[in-house]
Parts: C-alpha cells; sequence; structure tokens
C-alpha cells in the first residue's frame, strides 16, 4: 500500500482537523498528515473519564516532540443521558458529543482514523460521523489495520508501531450498565496492575458484567494483585478468560 492515496485524500481539504484518540490509527493519521498539510492541519484530543491516561499522556508526548498544533477539549458525553444510559449504540452519543464540539469551537473538515476494517464490524460512531461530515481519508486510500502499523513504522514511530488496539474505557462495561467515572477509573487501575505483570503490550480488559468482574488477556492468566484489587474495591470477581473482541456487547435494546 502506497502513501500516494493518503495524501490525495488529506490534500483535497483546506483546513483539516484530526480527533486523535490516542491509539495507533488516529496518531500514525496525525503525523503524516503533518508532514503533507503542514500549518492547514489542526489535532483535537477529547479529555474525559473514559480515555485512559496512558492515552492522554501519549497524545501529549507525541504533540510536544512533533510539534503538533493540538486543542484540549471536553467533549460533554457525560452531560449526556443518553450515553451514560450505554445502550447499544453508545458510540453514537459519543462520537456525536465529539465532532458537535469541535465544530463548534473551530472551522474545517474533520478527520477520523476509521481505515478499511473497521467498516465490517458494528460501529454506531460512523452514523454520528456521516450526520457531522467527517470524512475518513484511510478509508478513502484503501488502508486497513495492517496498512496503518506499516506506516508507523515508515514513520519510525516505535511506540505506535507494536501498540495493540485501545479503545475508550467506556467499551469495558456491559450493554445497558451505565457509564459511570468511578467504574472507569477502577477499570484503568485494574489494567494497569495486569501490565505490570504481563508488559505495556499485553491485550488486556477488565470487563464490567452485569454479574461482576471478568479478566481478559491475550495469554497469560492476571496476576494475584489485580484479583485483591477487586475484593478490596468491593467487586465481585468472577474469573479470567482469554481476550474476546467487543465481549462488553449486547444487543439487548432494540
Amino acid at each position: 500500500m502506497t502513501t500516494q492515496k493518503l495524501s490525495q485524500a488529506l490534500l483535497r481539504h483546506k483546513a483539516l482537523i484530526i480527533a486523535v484518540s490516542g491509539g495507533v490509527d488516529s496518531m500514525t493519521l496525525a503525523h503524516f498528515a503533518q508532514s503533507v498539510l503542514g500549518d492547514k492541519l489542526r489535532i483535537v484530543h477529547a479529555l474525559s473519564p473514559a480515555v485512559p491516561a496512558r492515552a492522554t499522556r501519549r497524545v501529549k508526548e507525541h504533540a510536544t516532540w512533533a510539534g503538533w498544533s493540538i486543542y484540549f477539549i471536553d467533549s460533554g458525553e457525560f452531560n449526556d443521558p443518553k450515553y451514560r444510559a450505554n445502550p447499544s449504540n453508545r458510540c453514537y452519543f459519543c462520537k456525536s458529543n465529539l465532532y458537535s464540539k469541535i465544530a463548534e469551537l473551530m472551522a474545517g473538515t474533520i478527520a477520523s482514523g476509521t481505515n478499511q476494517d473497521d467498516l465490517s464490524d458494528f460501529r454506531p460512531g460512523l452514523k454520528a460521523a456521516k450526520k457531522w461530515r467527517v470524512v475518513h481519508p484511510y478509508v478513502e486510500a484503501g488502508f486497513k489495520k495492517a496498512n496503518i502499523y506499516d506506516l508507523a513504522r515508515q514513520l519510525e514511530l516505535t511506540d505506535l508501531e507494536e501498540l495493540p488496539a485501545e479503545p475508550c474505557l467506556a467499551s469495558r462495561v456491559e450493554t445497558g450498565i451505565s457509564v459511570d467515572p468511578t467504574d472507569l477509573a477502577f477499570v484503568e487501575h485494574a489494567e494497569a496492575l495486569i501490565r505490570e505483570e504481563l508488559g505495556p503490550r499485553s491485550v488486556v480488559r477488565c470487563r464490567i458484567t452485569h454479574s461482576g468482574v471478568v479478566i481478559e488477556t491475550d495469554g497469560a492468566a492476571p496476576p494475584t494483585s489485580v484479583i485483591d484489587y477487586c475484593k478490596t474495591a468491593g467487586r465481585i470477581y468472577l474469573g479470567h478468560r482469554p481476550y474476546h473482541k467487543g465481549s462488553a456487547f449486547l444487543r439487548i435494546d432494540k
């Protein structure tokens, strides 16, 4: 996959705003877009209880050494009762709040890090993107997830080229359970304890289910420290299972 089509997808916009989450997709796009667009590019990162602190730290570090024109905002999703209720289309309300806030604060075309592989998944956020006329340069250029990792390596983004997927913390909360900042802080700390043992590149999910807490990993069982933490926090620990993408998502609302 060449970068020529990606460059063309970026250059057709007079001013571009990339919403950066801290993950490999949007971060790599931001770095590449800066090399193509220069001062026509702005970067936005939302500060939220649902965004892992390590993702925000990563964004700040890259913004500093790369010289990004970056804006940190509160997209206000926790003020939206439809988001907090955590229906199966929660992501629609999250992205709607994000894109509307960006559009309110600045002029320009909003871009996301959505890639071709995302189109085959259930992504309510894409409906919000369509409503706010958000563009998807990776999709336009035919980039899949593997191509993004290749691009990260080409750009020598060593901390991104092996970074596992890192969705928002709200994705750990089973559908129908209200999204609560206290729960998200618990999830974030539990996952940090596990990564201390299994390594920073490990795929880890602390799922809050209707019955209790389930830990998912792509390898070894979680350390006893996280089990003790669950008990100390008054949580019911149900056990460990292999990582399964989107296992907190339930189609219970019609």
